[in-house]
């Protein structure tokens, strides 16, 4: 049976810029980056503490993917302090913390354009 989720993947355009983003300012861990094919590397990465990990990587004819609003939420524990930790390094916001009767999540955004939920567990 399924035992959980190994990786969700993140369609970019630039795999440095956002290898750099996703480790300097989300502090993400690389387990594997290696060549996958003549154009992409696949790049795998670890979340410190949680077992899913993420990949930087665009299926081809998925490029329409990127800059998109990406169907997956980063959960933590205090979603305005996260927030503010993210923002002094760096990462932008399209939708400011905001607590909510179901919850608090924000909106950020990678170097693609990508965006994505920040919410607390």
């Amino acid at each position: 049976m399924i035992r959980g989720l190994k990786f969700v993947s993140i369609p970019v355009r630039d795999q440095d810029a956002s290898l750099k983003f996703f480790t300097e300012k989300l502090g993400f861990k690389v387990a594997t980056d290696q060549f996958f094919n003549e154009k992409q590397r696949w790049i795998e990465l670890l979340i410190p503490g949680a077992e899913t990990g993420l990949v930087l990587f665009t299926p081809e004819g998925h490029e329409n993917r990127v800059g998109d609003f990406q169907p997956l939420s980063f959960w933590c524990d205090d979603v305005f302090a996260t927030a503010k930790t993210m923002k002094s390094k760096g990462v932008e916001f399209e939708k400011e913390p905001k607590k909510e009767s179901w919850g608090t999540s924000a909106i950020f955004k990678d170097v693609d354009g990508n965006k994505f939920v920040l919410s607390s567990k």
